[in-house]
């Protein structure tokens, strides 16, 4: 930790400023805002509106601003900054766009994958999902960049007490997701998911804490309301209403996470405390996929519930270009290996975990590299 004070010093006497470019997806969003928080550094949050181009210029992976709406285009002037944070594709072209407009000064950190090559970018911070080849330019981490501190747990513990005080221990927080990729949450699935953790915390005598997220459908999260049996306490995610989530993380003995989203895996993780994985997919097309098992399509038809999006996802994942692919099975097995996960209904590894370091990982990375350009400035 001292190196990365010492990191930090460097540059303390003129803070390089910072723009945190925005993504529309809540999940590429938080991992912008977690680094931009972690640096210590000031900031401004810029969100983007975008024309129905956008995409598609973001796959052409050109530098432009072309897709961005005139209603948004005041947020891209002059002074630009030292620093840029960035994810997702519509985003990309931008962040390039904005890097040369200020004649190669600004730094551009982008979280995630990109379309364009990463030489055009000075830092990609990615997960293993992602299967990004390594490179100078390229830092790795186990997990995504998340903004749990024992601070923030603290002080939402203490917000929501009296809403979770009376409920029995244990405490099973439940973080639910949704559609991602090749696998669906619908209602049939919510249902069996309601059903099996309802179960499960029966046997503790304890209680459940369960959220769901804005990619949780309403099927799902009907289904899960109307099937939650014993001591619950539940919140549907409704937008701009302040949520308990951070309570639940705080509050939980243990945490049961839907696995198709590894930034919700990875805050569980954060906590330290015992996590487990449920399995939103089934037989061959299960999340925990055994080595040497072929999936096979008509196993779509034995899916809790089927979506048409998510076969063509599959497909795609199988016969198109390698850039396509986000195998999150990778990233189950590193956590796995290191003993911070286990998939649900099996004993959760045992505690206490030493904390993650991918964001400190990262804060090195990115206060070495403004360390140093403020030193070729110089």
């Amino acid at each position: 930790m001292a190196r990365l004070e010492d990191k930090r010093t460097s540059v303390a006497a003129s803070p390089p400023r910072v723009w945190a470019l925005l993504s529309h997806r809540a999940g590429e969003a938080s991992q912008i805002l977690a680094l931009a928080e972690a640096l210590e550094w000031p900031y401004e949050r810029k969100v983007m509106h975008y024309r129905w181009s956008a995409g598609a210029i973001g796959l052409i992976r050109v530098s432009a601003s072309a897709g961005v709406a005139a209603r948004s285009r005041a947020e891209l002037e002059p002074p630009w900054p030292d620093l840029l944070i960035t994810s997702g594709l519509r985003n990309e072209p931008v962040a390039r766009w904005i890097a040369a407009q200020s004649g190669g000064a600004t730094r551009v950190v982008f979280i995630g994958r990109t379309w364009a090559p990463v030489e055009h970018f000075d830092l990609l911070v990615t997960t293993p999902q992602y299967s990004v080849t390594p490179a100078p330019r390229v830092l790795e981490n186990s997990t995504t960049l998340q903004a749990v501190t024992v601070e923030k747990l603290k002080r939402a513990e203490a917000e929501w007490h009296s809403r979770l005080a009376n409920l029995p221990r244990p405490h099973i927080g439940v973080i639910v997701g949704g559609n991602s990729g090749p696998y669906t949450l619908g209602g049939n699935g919510g249902r069996r998911l309601a059903a099996e953790v309802s179960r499960y915390a029966q046997k503790l005598n304890g209680s459940l804490l369960v959220t769901t997220s804005s990619r949780t459908s309403k099927e799902a999260v009907a289904e899960i309301e109307s099937n939650l049996t014993g001591n619950y306490d539940f919140f549907p995610w409704r937008k701009n209403t302040p949520n308990p989530y951070f309570a639940y993380l705080a509050s939980a003995d243990e945490l049961v996470v839907t696995g198709d989203s590894i930034a919700m895996l990875s805050e569980a993780c954060a906590t330290c405390k015992p996590v487990s994985v449920y399995d939103l997919g089934r037989a061959t097309l299960a999340m925990r996929h055994e080595r040497g098992r072929r999936e096979k399509p008509g196993d779509w038809l034995r899916q809790d519930d089927f979506r048409l999006s998510a076969m063509t996802y599959w497909l795609l994942m199988k016969i198109g270009p390698r850039r396509l692919s986000r195998e999150l099975r990778i990233v189950y097995e590193r956590l796995l290996a290191e003993g911070r996960m286990g998939w649900f209904a099996e004993p959760p590894p045992a505690g206490p975990l030493p904390p993650l370091a991918d964001v400190e990982r990262t804060v090195a990375r990115v206060s070495a590299m403004m360390s140093e350009r403020h030193r070729d400035r110089d």
